[in-house]
């Protein structure tokens, strides 16, 4: 079959249309610059759609005390010491505005009677500065994102799948890759690229990403770039995912449920957090939630099918139809359950990548030239503990930044060197793998990873155990030498599995190397041989294939933030 190839360009290409991509694409446009974006999954469904409890920013319309340094603050601490303070400075001065963005674009917030944008509590912050859309906050976000890219016609090019960044001297000219339908290749020319591609949680067997996302893209397409991850270890494990049916398994019941006045139980029916953090109960930070979750499945207190109970049924059925509609939805689609009467059983599930691709703070570039990454591709905000709600404002903030510096990157440039051999390298890859016929099946090779990630770097982690894990790597990656790579008359998704597994290699490689070296118990990683935190590994963990693990230490924090960095007061707040 003759494969025809597309040549395009543009000033700017973003890679992932969710909600990073798309605003880093809106402000390029706004600013009369060519940008082009690109996603593998259709815009109308990006992983930002999933987002349910909220999305934070220091507006004091509900408690007007609170400002931008105590919501840093609360991320710095919440992070273990591992944010970077001049990351987190950013967002959460730049949150209000990313706010009125939204606004702007004509978001439709949640509102008091007297038309105040309505905050709630969000476990781990000192006060309510999480706006919302129902629980379908980042479902309104894509949406609102989506509408003003369509006002300001950028081109958008769904169901394109990105295979390499075209590189020469240490500089981005580009990205090549192909049609999931048809097979066209790609070859995109483009100043600048941003890379907005999301994290690698789709690597576990649990997980609350979906069939084909956060496959760890960003990873591999950075690091074959030249780029470096930081933190690769970090991995937020979100306390409630459901357990059924299979196909489903780690789709996530919103936080809000907790936040609502959602109680655990354990299956002998006890209220088992007050074993774990008595003070805040339910509403402790999402590490301690899975961590104790995890403890009472692992020794015996779970349900017969590896789980705990998470019930609101005692909740007015008006609060649950009103603050907690897409988890009702969901459960009754899923499982035709019904929340208002029977609990929710759920477990520990992969969440979020904290870590990501290395970038500098005031930008977010990173050390191939013209190269940005955002968003859950990112690293330096989260540190070892994400607090709900700052992963959507993270994405209004940087793509705002980000699209900004790729556009003066690309007005400094005299000229831009292109490389014949880097494009041959990434036509001649696809080609390679299309023509492979080796008996090893791509989806298979995927759920080994995924179950050598389950087994040996779940919520807990040990050194035998993260050993074990590299070894049945090895044997994983040499059997991908042997892959048969078979697209049919339905499209090319088996070339795109590929690529998938590729990246899910890398970046599982990369999170057990970093999960070893990290020994110590800080946040989300929990080490059962190393179970207290070392004040000396309060360094971030930056590693490429070619130098390993160097440690990166972390600037200091601003007094102004850190006198404010108090254990957060519970006091009311399961009354919200």
């Amino acid at each position: 079959m003759t494969i025809t190839e597309q040549r395009i360009s543009a000033t700017v290409l973003v890679i992932g249309t969710g909600g990073a991509g798309l605003r880093a694409a809106i402000e390029l446009a706004e600013a009369g610059v060519d940008v082009l974006a690109v996603g593998k999954r259709p815009k109308e469904d990006a992983h930002t759609a999933l987002a349910a409890g909220g999305i934070n920013a220091a507006l004091g319309t509900m408690d007007p005390e609170d400002s931008w340094q105590q919501h840093a603050a609360d991320t710095l601490k919440e992070s273990y010491l591992l944010a970077d303070p001049r990351t987190v400075e950013i967002v959460t001065q730049g949150a209000a505005r990313g706010i009125g963005d939204l606004e702007r674009y004509g978001m439709a917030f949640a509102r008091e009677k007297d038309g105040r944008i309505s905050q709630r509590f969000f476990g781990a912050h000192t006060f309510r500065r999480t706006a919302f859309a129902g629980d379908y906050t980042g479902l309104e976000i894509q949406r609102t994102l989506i509408r003003r890219a369509g006002q300001l016609n950028i081109p958008v090019l769904d169901g394109v799948y990105i295979t390499r960044l075209l590189v020469h001297d240490g500089a981005v000219f580009g990205a090549y890759g192909f049609d999931l339908t048809q097979g066209t290749r790609y070859l995109i020319h483009a100043d600048a690229v941003i890379l907005a591609a999301g994290g690698h949680t789709r690597i576990w067997r649990r997980t609350s990403s979906r069939r084909d996302e956060n496959t760890g893209d960003s990873f591999r397409l950075a690091v074959e770039a030249g780029a470096r991850l930081r933190d690769p270890e970090l991995v937020q494990f979100h306390p409630s995912g459901i357990i059924e049916p299979e196909n489903a398994a780690g789709t996530l019941v919103s936080e809000a449920a907790r936040g609502e006045g959602g109680i655990l139980r354990n299956a002998l029916g006890e209220r088992f957090m007050n074993r774990y953090d008595p003070a805040r109960m339910e509403l402790s930070t999402r590490d301690r939630v899975a961590l104790a979750s995890y403890t009472e499945i692992k020794e015996g207190r779970g349900t017969a099918k590896g789980g705990v109970w998470l019930d609101v049924s005692h909740l007015p059925r008006q609060t649950i139809m009103t603050r907690l509609p897409r988890v009702y939805q969901t459960l009754l689609d899923l499982q035709m359950l019904d929340i208002t009467r029977d609990p929710i059983e759920i477990a520990p599930t992969a969440h979020y990548s904290m870590g990501g691709v290395w970038v500098r703070p005031e930008d977010h570039s990173t050390d191939v030239r013209g190269l940005y990454s955002i968003g859950e591709a990112s690293s330096g905000l989260h540190g070892a503990n994400r607090l709900g709600g700052n992963s959507l404002i993270e994405l209004l903030v940087f793509g705002r930044i980000t699209g900004q510096a790729a556009a003066a990157y690309s007005r400094s440039l005299t000229a831009q060197p292109r490389s014949a051999s880097a494009v041959a390298q990434a036509r001649a890859e696809i080609d390679e793998l299309l023509v492979a016929d080796g008996p090893e099946n791509v989806r298979a090779l995927q759920r080994a990873i995924r179950n050598t990630m389950t087994e040996h770097a779940g919520v807990v982690r040990d050194e035998e155990g993260l050993r074990a894990g590299l070894a049945e790597l090895a044997a994983i990656e040499k059997r991908m030498e042997d892959v048969g790579v078979h697209p049919d008359i339905a499209g090319f998704q088996d070339l795109a599995h590929a690529f998938d597994l590729k990246s899910a290699a890398l970046a599982a490689r990369a999170t057990l190397e970093a999960a070893l070296e990290r020994r110590e118990t800080r946040g989300c990683h929990n080490r059962s041989d190393y179970p207290h935190l070392d004040p000396a590994q309060q360094v971030n963990l930056v590693w490429s294939p070619t130098t390993g693990i160097t440690r990166e230490s972390i600037p200091g924090i601003p007094d102004e933030i850190s006198s404010l960095m108090a254990e957060v007061s519970t006091d009311g707040k399961l009354a919200e």
